[in-house]
């Protein structure tokens, strides 16, 4: 058996998997719908596959631009996020195909997918910057091609990746210059991560765009909910997951800013969150909170002694994020679909007459409130067991400020999703019946809900595939007392808390405005200003030099009658400007001379 996976793996390892999912893009042009989307899911279903196959190790070595890359650097996290995307990825194609999405949209989706999976396999960073960009380039594309209200808000989209990805590529020139090679692990068996200094705050800038760092968060709630309800899916996770497997990159170790920006995020994301009834603006927030636990995890290693224990967490819990968001994503895709409502306060009662959506919904939302039975609870356990042990700023209890930010974070995601189910599923009776999900709908729906099933239970599954497993597997013990005590504490408190703050949240929803009041307006009008300084700057130099031109011009074809108006010579007495043309032969050769001794000795 060994020898026919090894028969197998030696093929697939010279073939990177974006290159098959980039393929099945153009196919997808040229097909039958049908057909088109049959194909996108066996493609993404081949990364998943090709992720368990293939062995550690650097594959696809070549020179890219003058310089020694690496296309296909497999470890274990990148095993575990090609095989979240694998399976994500399976699973939206056929959301997609379930939910009418026209294949071009589908196309677009799946040359994502390939840049993204680009980005997870790079073993480089100049490579990375390269799928970095195209992923950029291929995620608008599929929010503008919906069109309305998602070209506007695909523009700031662009704009902010933009300039997250100019500043993390003079990150990575910045670190070419400080090691002189392009490499993650630059000759070393695991990788050093970013140059420190300069390097290092463009890294954080620039991938932080992407993570959503508190204010330079704002393009996620603008744009998620913009796009088609199967546009919606693929971008729930695949940007913000592959930009947490970057900065673990170029931080392998930890940082405590790190640390505690996650902990900041998980409340905020939460906060606001909590504010919203667009459902997917809701689900938007929430994609900051739970990326703040992943960075909160990442970055924790450098404040404990069991530093893998920490980087696996946040990892783990970037791999179940993947499976229960775009779960979310789906359930409240469908309830839009079947209603063509986007404000949570027109529906209720549902559940009735869309159980197969109540029910994917309620997995995924017990899921992401890390309800026990379910993968959030595995490994945002994780997460918390590691900020346990830090204890740079003690606070209530002994614990420390970071703990505790978790712990906000994770009540206000269990009133979110109250809050989210209670208004689209019981609140009130519904004056409308719409059908429940589609054939194709119910299928990704259940995919996505298997695995936040399987991987709750049979989580030995799920730490075979995390990095420094050995160190810590033994000592895990996720259902502990201790674990299912804090979970019961979190769930009680937060339908208390929806059930005290529900009239609150509906005034604060009517006056509390994120950054993006003031962060928008404010490139807006930069970039306006921008754009009329270079313009207005350009007309003025085009105006001196024309200006300039012409009075040469006016000069050289009547230089007498200039010389007069300067004064010299009267029209009695006119001044004579004439040169013979041994005289005009010397002047030439000698300026000729002296522009030639310029460049040669200057």
């Amino acid at each position: 058996m060994t020898a026919t996976l090894a028969a197998i793996a030696e093929p697939l390892a010279t073939i990177p998997p974006f290159t098959w999912v980039a393929l099945a893009a153009l196919l997808m042009l040229i097909v039958p719908r049908s057909l088109g989307h049959a194909i996108a899911a066996l493609a993404t279903a081949l990364v998943g596959v090709q992720a368990f196959i293939i062995p550690t190790g650097s594959y696809a070595e070549t020179t890219f631009l003058g310089f020694e890359t690496v296309f296909m650097y497999s470890d274990p996290a990148s095993r575990l996020f090609a095989i979240g995307v694998g399976i994500i990825a399976t699973a939206a194609a056929l959301y997609s195909w379930g939910s009418n999405a026209p294949k071009v949209q589908t196309a677009f989706a799946l040359s994502y997918i390939s840049s993204t999976v680009g980005v997870i396999y790079a073993g480089d960073w100049l490579s990375m910057i390269f799928f970095w960009e195209l992923m950029a380039v291929t995620s608008t594309a599929l929010v503008w091609h919906y069109g309305g209200d998602a070209v506007r808000a695909g523009y700031r989209y662009a704009i902010a990746h933009g300039i997250g990805g100019t500043l993390l590529l003079g990150a990575v020139v910045v670190h070419f210059a400080s090691v002189d090679s392009f490499l993650y692990a630059a000759g070393a068996s695991d990788p050093t991560g970013i140059a420190p200094g300069a390097a290092a705050l463009l890294a954080a800038l620039g991938i932080g765009v992407n993570c959503g760092f508190i204010v330079l968060h704002t393009w996620l709630p603008d744009t998620y909910p913009r796009p088609h309800i199967a546009a919606s899916v693929f971008l729930s996770v695949f940007t913000t997951k592959t930009a947490v497997l970057v900065m673990y990159r170029a931080f392998p170790d930890g940082a405590m800013w790190l640390a505690y920006l996650g902990g900041a995020m998980a409340v905020y994301g939460a906060f606001f969150a909590l504010l919203q009834y667009d459902p997917r603006r809701l689900l938007s927030y929430h994609i900051q909170a739970q990326v703040g636990y992943m960075l909160a995890g990442i970055g924790t290693a450098a404040l404990i002694s069991d530093a893998g224990f920490a980087t696996a967490g946040g990892l783990a819990h970037a791999f179940n994020n993947i499976l229960y968001k775009s779960l979310l994503f789906m359930a409240v895709g469908v309830v839009i679909y079947r209603t063509g409502e986007e404000d949570i306060r027109n529906l209720g009662g549902l559940w009735k007459v869309m159980p197969l959506a109540f029910v994917a919904y309620l997995v995924g939302a017990l899921s992401i409130t890390a309800v026990p039975g379910f993968n959030g609870f595995i490994s945002k356990g994780m997460v918390i067991d590691a900020a346990h042990e830090v204890k740079l700023f003690p606070l209530l209890l002994g614990e420390d400020l970071l703990w505790w930010l978790l712990i906000l974070g994770g009540v206000g995601t269990f009133m979110s999703f109250i809050k989210l189910g209670y208004y689209m599923f019981f609140h009130g009776s519904s004056d409308i019946s719409p059908k429940d999900a589609t054939r194709g709908q119910i299928v990704a729906m259940t995919l996505a809900s298997g695995f936040c099933l399987y991987y709750g239970v049979a989580y030995g599954s799920l730490f075979e595939l995390l990095p420094h497993a050995a160190e810590w597997v033994p000592d895990a013990k996720p259902y502990s007392t201790g674990h299912l005590t804090e979970s019961a504490i979190l769930l009680t408190a937060g339908f208390v808390g929806f059930a005290v703050f529900k009239r609150p949240l509906g005034w604060l929803a009517h006056v509390m405005r994120d950054v993006d009041v003031v962060t928008v307006p404010a490139v807006f009008y930069t970039g306006r200003a921008f754009v009329w300084g270079v313009t207005e700057g350009w007309a003025a130099v085009d105006r001196a030099v024309m200006s300039t031109i012409a009075s040469l011009k006016r000069l050289g074809s009547n230089p007498e009658g200039t010389a007069r108006r300067l004064g010299f010579g009267t029209d009695e007495e006119p001044i004579q400007l004439r040169s013979g043309i041994a005289r005009s032969m010397f002047v030439l050769t000698a300026m000729v001379a002296g522009a030639i001794a310029i460049l040669l000795f200057g």
